[in-house]
């Protein structure tokens, strides 16, 4: 089921009403196992600042996509060394079921 408001992360993640297995965290940035996985193993980095998509960065929040990126690399680069391999995706449009930035690291097929 898809969530039915804004944004997920803003609303139910950040504020703490959804409690989440944080894998790595900053200032700035939030990585955590998803909450319903679609892959043995998934994992979520968003960004602490609302920011709606990848499609929408602008230039204020440069040094916060700066960190996201690394952090996505450190998580992916984490996942690599214990399966052998990721995938990192993030969505936009219709496909982005929270209007909040975030992308995705997995491993395996779909469960």
């Amino acid at each position: 089921m898809k969530y039915k408001e804004d944004d997920f992360y803003c609303d139910k993640v950040l504020t703490g009403d959804v409690s989440v297995e944080v894998v790595k965290e900053t200032d700035a940035i939030l990585a955590f196992k998803h909450t319903k996985p679609y892959w043995p193993v998934h994992i979520v980095i968003i960004p602490k600042i609302h920011i709606n998509s990848f499609v929408e960065i602008e230039p204020p929040y440069k040094a916060v996509f700066d960190e996201l990126i690394k952090v996505v690399q450190t998580v992916a680069q984490q996942v690599k060394n214990e399966y052998g391999a990721a995938r990192v995706l993030t969505n936009v449009g219709d496909y982005q079921d929270s209007k909040h930035l975030h992308f995705h690291v997995n491993f395996g097929e779909p469960l």
